[in-house]
């Protein structure tokens, strides 16, 4: 078994290594210089010592820098044999950079927009435009998300060393083993045959450890290849948080044209995403951005242009949903602000328009079973007694008008849904999957990929491998501890692709073995494999600065979910007392409710931290002390009663699919709406904490 930390890892004689820095957020480097007093055993590690390629593989992201893009990125390392003494030599180093003039921020008032790199846009029209006579009311709203911490368990580490014949081995939590290969291959001209990933456990990791393992794991392997000895590099606490990848930042701006009838008859929308110094997943965090933004209902006409640009702070990178959480936001934050316009039910105008059998999502996958989100709405509303405490807060909220007070209780509803496999076959994602079952010659079955260790879907998959083959479930094993040359590439464990892609795989393989089991000698392997299928993203009038091509099986199924918040506002501090949270949710077939009802409630906590109370910025390219030492997560003291239920699967051929990003895409609009209506004030940003709550009223009745 692969240890639970990578800091657990020591190896006799190994050698320890820090990062050194850039000080300046835009430039080029110029010298680095070591203490005078630093015995040689300690070296320093640049990017000429790189014998290879100086990126890592499918990014534009440098193993080591010698062009700066933001402050704190890693320009060389210091390698030694003792720990302490390497810090204190670390601290006594010297980076000179040439600097430049720094973008830090593209949301500020003050920005210069031609300072600014778009690193990709979309240009998106969908149906017929309307008359501008035919517009009675508008309605506008600027929706706009902060970043957020991942908070892993186990900061960013990795230990790496080099046998004798040259064979690498190195250690780290990674969600994407096989990137952390071929990084480290190109890296250092060495084939992908010589390279070992044991794979530690991640934690929850909410898509934080997709990428930048590789850029960790890297820094280790070249210690190791210039030193030849073990090398270990863990990053403190106060550098993962300051420099590792965070969810990114954006601002929606949303222009809906209602007619004199109140029918909609279209939208104007502009989004915004900042990904700091880097384009990581551009592509797949923009289209999911677009795609959450433009919602699921019935529009008769929409005009998008959407832009992603470089900035420099650290890289911004994926966090659970890849971008549907921000634009899912910002869609249903503005259902809210139009039924409020109209005086109607924000659950009843979203139950009229929401997209019908025979419709299409904006990239054109076709709706097999929306029905279903129906019965999710229904279903949460009678959980939580949605329809009579709505009734009720809004005769509150009218009452408190006349007497120019507040209503001070509120509840708000949200609806969303997500996709099940691959967005994009990206340039670093290969997009070719595999799994592989081995029937063993004493009966036992062992299911092999490279899949992220996550003891909730392996037993998930001993279950469903079990029932098949009708085997005793002790007797099925999963091996993904390791990826080396035998192991199958299962591709990066997220987007929900492990238990809607990877769990099929593990199916196909067990029927395949079950149908040849007694024509063939034991012991027999089967390998199933998958590749999403590239389509354009967007209609043909998209002018990407860079092509986008979306797989049309990600959101086919599709999961679909709805949640309910209700608050009491604290009148005298004007701080939201939670009162419940409900979830319903359809996801297929559910193989373990107890792990999907674990997975939604701690996704449901990680989405109530990003709405309500996890401040963080960047100010001038850095992340200031404040913000780490008191960076405010859910304490078990903070969670709310929270309720989950499960729409029964209608159809028994109905796969797994994908819940966990759920919860991003429907609780923050929903409690941004119940405190909206507790107060009688439009908020529109998150996270909206007591003191932004306390600015926004007082401020304004001032």
């Amino acid at each position: 078994m692969a240890q639970k930390f990578v800091t657990d890892i020591y190896h006799q004689g190994g050698w320890f290594a820090v990062t050194l820095r850039s000080p300046v957020a835009k430039g080029t480097v110029k010298s680095i210089t070591c203490p005078s007093n630093m015995p040689p055993s300690y070296t320093l590690v640049t990017a000429r010592d790189i014998p290879g390629v100086n990126e890592i593989d499918g990014f534009p992201a440098p193993v080591l820098a010698e062009k700066v893009s933001y402050i704190g990125e890693p320009v060389a390392l210091l390698v030694g044999p003792h720990e302490v003494e390497l810090g204190k030599y670390a601290s006594q180093c010297e980076v000179v950079c040439e600097r430049e003039a720094p973008a830090f921020s593209h949301l500020s008032a003050n920005s210069n927009a031609n300072a600014f790199e778009v690193i990709a846009e979309r240009t998106i029209v969908l149906g017929a435009p309307f008359e501008k006579d035919a517009v009675k009311t508008t309605v506008q709203g600027v929706y706009s998300t902060g970043i957020q911490e991942h908070w892993y368990a186990e900061p960013h580490a990795a230990v790496a060393s080099i046998d004798s014949q040259g064979m690498i081995t190195i250690h780290t939590a990674t969600q994407w083993a096989f990137h952390v290969r071929r990084s480290v291959g190109k890296m250092l001209r060495v084939p992908l045959e010589m390279i070992t990933v044991v794979i530690h456990n991640t934690g929850v990791h909410l898509d934080g450890k997709l990428w930048y393992p590789s850029l960790i794991s890297c820094h280790a392997a070249l210690a190791a290849f210039v030193t030849g000895k073990p090398a270990r590099l863990h990053l403190t606490r106060e550098e993962d948080f300051r420099f590792s990848p965070k969810r990114n930042a954006s601002e929606i701006r949303i222009t809906s044209a209602l007619d004199e009838n109140g029918e909609l008859l279209g939208h104007d929308i502009s989004v915004a995403a900042d990904l700091g110094a880097a384009g990581v997943f551009t592509d797949e965090i923009l289209d999911a951005t677009c795609l959450g933004a433009l919602g699921f209902y019935h529009t008769p006409f929409v005009s998008m242009k959407a832009q992603c640009v470089q900035t420099n702070v650290p890289v911004q990178g994926p966090f659970a949903g890849f971008g549907l959480a921000q634009g899912f936001f910002a869609a249903e934050r503005h259902a809210s602000r139009v039924a409020d316009t109209l005086r109607i039910d924000p659950a009843e105008w979203r139950k009229r328009r929401f997209l019908r059998k025979s419709k299409s999502l904006a990239i054109g996958v076709p709706i097999h079973d929306p029905g279903n989100m129906d019965a999710v709405m229904e279903m949460v509303e009678a959980m939580s007694d949605y329809k009579r405490k709505w009734a009720s807060y809004e005769l509150l909220r009218q009452r408190a008008r006349e007497r120019n007070a507040m209503p001070f209780r509120g509840i708000g509803i949200a609806a969303a849904y997500q996709g099940n496999g691959f967005l994009h076959a990206s340039r670093a994602d290969k997009g070719n999957y595999t799994v592989e079952a081995i029937l063993k010659e004493d009966g036992g079955l062992e299911i092999r990929t490279a899949v992220a260790p996550n003891a909730s879907w392996e037993r998930i998959a001993r279950l469903l491998a079990a029932k098949i083959l009708a085997l005793d479930e002790q007797s099925v094993t999963v091996n993904n501890e390791s990826a080396g040359a035998a192991a199958p590439d299962s591709g990066p464990s997220s987007n929900s692709r492990t238990i809607a892609v990877i769990t099929r795989l593990v199916a196909r393989c067990c029927l395949a073995l079950k149908k040849e089991r007694n024509h063939a000698a034991l012991p027999f392997a089967v390998s199933r494999s998958v590749k999403p299928s590239d389509v354009r993203a967007w209609n043909e009038s998209a002018q990407p600065v860079r092509s986008s091509a979306v797989d049309k099986n990600a959101f086919s199924p599709i999961s679909w979910g709805a949640a309910v918040v209700e608050i009491e506002m604290e009148q005298a501090a004007t701080v939201p007392k939670i009162r419940g949270i409900w979830l319903c949710i359809d996801g297929g077939r559910i193989l373990s409710e107890r792990h999907a009802r674990r997975t939604v409630v701690v996704s449901a906590i990680h989405a109530l931290g990003w709405a309500s109370r996890e401040k963080l910025s960047y100010i001038d390219g850095k992340i200031m002390d404040k913000f780490i030492y008191n960076y405010d997560i859910p304490s078990p003291i903070d969670i709310p009663p929270i309720e989950v239920r499960f729409l029964e699967c209608a159809e028994k051929t109905s796969g797994p699919k994908g819940i966990g990003e759920l919860p991003f895409c429907v609780i923050p609009a929903a409690y941004a709406q119940a405190v909206s209506q507790s107060l009688d004030h439009a908020f529109e940003n998150i996270p909206l904490r007591p003191e932004d709550i306390w600015v926004a009223v007082h401020g304004e009745k001032k």
